[in-house]
């Protein structure tokens, strides 16, 4: 089994104005004469970890990692205002220009995914190769999967917290419920939201649950940044059309790609990979059958290191 290449630290790194206020962290790492790739962490919201650099070989690889707007050592944090997925989008051609990549490999897992395919739909010519992991679609269906029906009889107990910050009355619309409590006035109100709304997330994001994961990420600055700037974009559906990126996929067309998905993805279900092959047949999928949602259980750890050194060798 393929494991992450060795810890690496960034050679450059730096904070864009992308305006409307935000300042976004960037950094680049491994050969700053190899192939240029962007990765795309997933939350959103959730911002870019040491491990994630080490998911591309650093002999071969021009690695750029950023924190999207609001998450992670991006400014202002957990901020709403000027925050969708076109401002993410044109955010990642100002960074494709300020390293002066004609064209890159784009890395994204998660909601990385969804950022990933409405960016090479958007600028295809800009698109070396994808590698997406654990698809998310952002349709109704999808959202609604996991935050009203569908997880919960798989994690009915951890359920039972992600429901107790909202009253009986307002959980036939759980996000919208979530959506007015993670931008109340009152602090606490929010900070109470924040946990419960990323302890959901945290306890179904991996086969076998970390307690230790869990926990982190139920810590004050990530779980406000996290649960805000996620909610934010699910109340508002991504400011996508129904079902827009599985319908616009044959745009992606004659960019060579790689799909990778646990089978017991409970976060966003294997369908959803299936759905997206089934409309962009040119790539590679790979259901993995023992691996869950996180991008470093050992199967989808396996397939990720593959395709980024398939596509180095390309």
């Amino acid at each position: 089994m393929r494991q992450l290449y060795p810890p690496i630290e960034p050679y450059r790194s730096g904070m864009l104005d992308v305006g409307d206020g935000h300042q976004v962290y960037w950094e680049l790492c491994g050969n700053p004469q190899g192939k240029p790739a962007v990765f795309l962490h997933g939350g959103p919201g959730a911002g870019c970890s040491p491990a994630h650099r080490r998911l591309f070989d650093p002999a071969r690889y021009n690695i750029l990692l950023f924190d999207q707007r609001g998450c992670g050592r991006s400014t202002p944090h957990a901020n709403l205002n000027a925050n969708t997925t076109w401002h993410l989008v044109a955010d990642m051609e100002r960074l494709r220009m300020t390293i002066g990549a004609e064209q890159w490999l784009v890395f994204g897992g998660s909601w990385g995914s969804t950022l990933g395919l409405a960016y090479a739909q958007a600028h295809p010519d800009r698109v070396s190769a994808l590698v997406m992991r654990g698809i998310f679609g952002m349709r109704k269906s999808e959202i609604d999967w996991f935050y009203q029906y569908g997880a919960h009889h798989i994690f009915p107990d951890t359920w039972e917290g992600f429901l107790a910050p909202i009253p009986e009355d307002e959980r036939d619309d759980l996000v919208a419920a979530y959506h007015r409590r993670l931008t109340d006035a009152d602090p606490e109100v929010r900070l109470t939201a924040a946990r419960a709304w990323s302890a959901w997330e945290g306890s179904a994001i991996k086969l076998i649950p970390d307690p230790a994961y869990i926990e982190s990420v139920t810590e004050e600055k990530f779980a406000i940044a996290f649960a805000r700037i996620e909610n934010h974009y699910m109340v508002n559906r991504g400011w996508l059309d129904e079902g827009q990126l599985y319908r616009d996929a044959g745009k992606l067309a004659d960019i060579p790609g790689v799909i990778i998905h646990g089978r017991y993805d409970a976060c966003t279900p294997v369908e959803n990979a299936w759905l997206l092959h089934r409309v962009w047949p040119e790539a590679d999928l790979h259901i993995v059958p023992d691996a869950g949602h996180a991008f470093d259980e050992p199967g989808n750890l396996h397939r990720l290191i593959e395709a980024t050194d398939r596509f180095a060798r390309d």
